[in-house]
């Protein structure tokens, strides 16, 4: 499998994964999508008009492999790794990094006006 191969997320809408594939050369190469090991079905790869090696892929994500918590998606050409993606659902878990991260943000973010506003004080 060529290493020029390259996945780029375009969106999810309504449920399917869309995302471009360049360097996939005249032939569109075979892609594979994994869940918990296991391929879903319903992959298409299809050639972008007008751009040579360039193609089309949707990923159709089935109700049934969503439950609370992450759900993480392997997209594979071969024994390579193209991209992943990851479906979050259910209720927020409080150890989740995303959760830590925007808290810690938030605490920098009013560190910093306090600092400006005793830098701005004491002069």
């Amino acid at each position: 499998m060529s290493g020029d191969l390259k996945l780029t997320q375009t969106r999810i809408r309504a449920g399917i994964w869309e995302g471009v594939l360049s360097g996939a050369g005249a032939q569109a190469p075979k892609i594979e999508v994994l869940h918990l090991e296991k391929p879903l079905s319903g992959v298409a790869v299809m050639p972008v008009p007008g751009r040579e090696g360039e193609c089309a892929v949707r990923v159709p994500i089935p109700p049934e492999v969503l439950s609370e918590g992450v759900q993480t998606f392997l997209i594979r050409a071969g024994s390579e790794t193209l991209a992943h993606f990851t479906v979050i659902t259910g209720v927020a878990m409080e150890d989740d990094l995303r959760a830590e991260i925007d808290l810690l943000r938030a605490e920098l973010d009013m560190l910093k006006r306090a600092f400006r506003r005793h830098c701005l004080e004491s002069m």
